[in-house]
């Protein structure tokens, strides 16, 4: 059979044809790929490979074949008919992943009924936020517009909150979405001094009435009590099949054997220390989360190999003395120090679609650009346990990616096509067919 051969602004025009949306979130998802996609003449930002300039991309069934040079053609399978596009010097970028973020677990923070972030009680190891995900949410086609095609989603409150989920943003069901359903347990690691948080429930010290030093402490224990008694199951449950069965100790197991990473929330530098401390000494790999403070025990994280999720590089300072500039410096002084990170959005689901800005920002004060980029593909993915299937431009991993018109890392550049697990999305979202509505009534004026 012959191929498709299509200029881009041809194969552009065909995407955008089907019958305009009245909302993304009641939209058609991705149907599946039917049959291998090249990208000719495209500029391939690999990410973990350098960059390959007029090179060929192609992928089959979801996953990447190749990543050719200039004047290579591709080994394609007999007998198909691949879709060939043009990218005529267009970039070809990895998804970007949003590793710490509640997307799809709230809606509208004002009404309850929206929001799914936590569980009744202090340890609900056994809450998967995977279950939450809403697959309809309307703020996912808004974050993958912009590029954010993956996402660590992570539940809230509580001192184990639950366990994480890396989700795609595209799918119809929450078994579509996942990329792995269970990523690792949530800790919201105590800390001294800490204030109220009276919007949600959480590792509050003061609420006791005890002294504070003491609360902290007695919290922190019942995080290790938990650990230590899912374990203490674990073994007797090897030793004698006839043990009653636990989800709450079983949820933990993963992460006892090291499947995955427990996750650290946590800014202040004790907080930071600590957490560390007990999760190397109880026999976890520990990720930290937020980490506002790492610079500081940077010497720890490195000896230790502790990467830092940075919880959001748009903030504001923490102290009164620091510079304005602490927050934007803060990820090039970690890659100076030498301590693995990925850059996040601040855990705010609406903030998503901002995530490259937060890199460009990093980079502007002092981050290498390349590192940078690799803060928000293929480091986030490494971080979050996925970095075999995502992040990069290689062949054998998902064929989750995109194509711009410039670098994605600039407010001015526009996502022109993107691509999850090798199917075509559809990049239109409520912010995109209000711009539409409104421009025609001011053709409509113009008109009379």
């Amino acid at each position: 059979m012959s191929s498709r051969h299509l200029p881009f602004a041809c194969y552009l025009a065909l995407a955008a044809s089907p019958t305009p949306l009245a909302a993304q979130d009641l939209g058609h998802k991705a149907a599946p790929q039917r049959q291998p996609v090249v990208f000719t003449h495209a500029v391939l930002h690999t990410v973990t490979d350098g960059i390959v300039l007029d090179g060929t991309l192609w992928w089959d069934e979801g996953v990447i074949r190749g990543v050719l040079p200039a004047g290579t053609a591709p080994n394609l399978p007999p007998g198909t008919s691949p879709m060939v596009i043009d990218l005529q010097g267009r970039s070809v970028y990895p998804g970007f992943v949003s590793p710490f973020t509640t997307l799809g677990l709230e809606e509208l923070g004002a009404v309850r009924q929206t929001v799914d972030l936590d569980e009744v009680g202090e340890l609900t190891a056994e809450a998967l936020a995977m279950t939450a995900v809403n697959p309809d949410s309307v703020a996912l086609p808004v974050a993958r517009s912009n590029g954010v095609l993956t996402a660590g989603v992570f539940p809230r409150g509580g001192l184990i909150a639950g366990r994480a989920a890396v989700i795609r943003l595209d799918g119809w069901t929450n078994q579509d979405l996942a990329v792995q359903a269970d990523a690792g347990p949530v800790l919201q690691w105590p800390m001294r001094n800490h204030q109220p948080d009276l919007r949600r429930r959480g590792p509050r010290a003061e609420a006791s009435g005890d002294d504070p030093a003491a609360a902290v402490q007695k919290a922190r224990d019942r995080i290790d009590a938990a650990f230590t008694a899912a374990r203490a199951w674990q073994r007797a449950r090897a030793a004698d099949p006839r043990v009653p069965h636990d989800v709450r100790h079983q949820a933990l197991v993963p992460a006892l054997e090291g499947q995955v990473p427990v996750f650290l929330v946590a800014d202040e530098l004790e907080q930071i220390e600590s957490a560390v401390r007990w999760a190397v000494g109880t026999g976890l790999k520990p990720v930290v989360v937020g980490g506002r403070d790492a610079l500081l025990c940077a010497p720890l994280l490195r000896r230790l190999d502790v990467p830092v999720v940075v919880g959001a590089v748009h903030r504001l300072p923490r102290r009164d003395d620091e510079a304005y500039s602490e927050p934007f410096e803060l990820p090039a002084l970690l890659a100076k120090a030498g301590v693995r990170f990925c850059l996040a959005s601040g855990g705010d689901f609406s903030q998503e679609r901002n995530l490259p800005y937060q890199a460009a920002t990093a980079i502007a004060f002092g981050l290498d650009p390349a590192r940078g980029l690799a803060a928000i593909t293929q480091d986030a993915a490494t971080i979050l346990g996925v970095g075999d299937r995502l992040g990069s431009l290689r062949v054998g991993k998902e064929a989750t990616l995109f194509v711009s018109d410039g670098d994605p890392l600039a407010l001015t550049t526009r996502i022109e096509l993107a691509f999850v697990q090798g199917r075509q999305i559809d990049l239109r979202n409520k912010h995109t067919e209000l711009a539409k509505k409104y421009r025609e009534r001011y053709r409509q004026l113009q008109g009379r």
